[in-house]
């Protein structure tokens, strides 16, 4: 018996209380972080902004900011900003007691995505369900970013290998697990090309009783191996089921190209474990509007869980 498959579902990371996405419209959005207000764009917003009586553009759009992110034409952009801001400051995810260091890019990027705070309460939950039960939890995260998934895992008590083809990624999630008590959480710290890392973990005979991960659409790799999602996904996540232990506790993608659909998601995960009874959900994740109510979608998700 295979794994059963879900409607696709909206999934709302509704628990912050030091990040707000305040207001959105006009391809923008207004957002604060702990003490700081910054506007960034974001190409999901194309409907207008409410009490706008019309298409506004540049720093106008909002009064209240600290930091401003003005895209350019010939691509990358910069930020704006009213009064000299630290380079990086912090703030919390109380729900789990986590802390993370908090720097805009030249990208537009914070170093955090808020939205992934509903996938780290519903991991959690089942980590710490299973350590309750007297199991270890093992759990590789792959394209593991600045981390923030990896101290969610570690904080539940899990051990976890955190691997990312980017040295400043893997050292910034060092200092988050430092920021939220877990320097000295068992976590294996790892740069290197995803891919060739689960090719050298299977001929190692290492087993994972969870697996995240968060590819990119597009990307290179510690070597400058290209990755392109659609050609090299699948080959990875038949690598990862072969990492997977007897029991395993769950599987979780995350993506952020508007070319794949939450069911073609769920469809990966149905013929990656045919055979494996559980649930496979899909679906988006989004963030709340304060203004409004409105939810802003901020990617996809599909899980599978025994």
């Amino acid at each position: 018996m295979s794994a059963s498959i879900q409607r696709p579902a909206l999934i709302v990371a509704d628990h912050w209380r030091d990040y707000q996405l305040l207001d959105c419209g006009d391809g923008m959005k207004q957002e604060r972080w702990g003490p700081y207000t910054l506007v960034r764009p974001d190409p999901q917003i194309i409907w207008p902004r409410r009490g706008a009586t019309e298409a506004i553009t540049g720093s106008s759009q909002w009064k209240n900011w600290d930091g401003f992110y003005h895209r350019s034409e010939q691509g990358g952009g910069q930020w704006e900003y009213r009064k000299p801001l630290p380079e990086h400051w912090k703030i919390s995810y109380e729900s789990l007691g986590l802390t993370f260091r908090i720097h805009p890019t030249s990208f537009k990027h914070t170093g955090l995505f808020p939205e992934q705070a509903v996938n780290w309460d519903w991991f959690s939950a089942r980590i710490k369900a299973a350590r309750a039960a007297g199991r270890t939890v093992n759990v590789l995260n792959l394209f593991g970013y600045t981390g923030a998934a990896t101290c969610a895992a570690a904080a539940a008590g899990a051990s976890v290998c955190h691997v990312d083809a980017a040295e400043g990624m893997v050292k910034w999630c060092r200092e988050n697990a430092a920021l939220s008590g877990l320097a000295e959480a068992p976590i294996r710290y790892i740069t290197d090309d995803c891919l060739k890392f689960v090719r050298r973990e299977l001929k190692r005979g290492r087993r994972y009783d969870a697996i995240i991960m968060d590819p990119p659409t597009y990307g290179r790799g510690s070597g400058g191996e290209m990755w392109k999602l659609e050609d090299n996904l699948w080959p990875l996540l038949r690598d990862c089921r072969e990492l997977l232990s007897e029991q395993p506790l769950f599987f979780l993608i995350n993506a952020y190209t508007a070319r794949l659909s939450p069911t073609v998601v769920a469809n990966l995960l149905s013929e990656l474990l045919h055979g494996r009874k559980g649930t496979i959900t899909a679906g988006e994740v989004g963030l709340p509007v304060q203004s409004d109510g409105k939810i802003l979608p901020c990617g996809i998700y599909g899980r599978w869980e025994a």
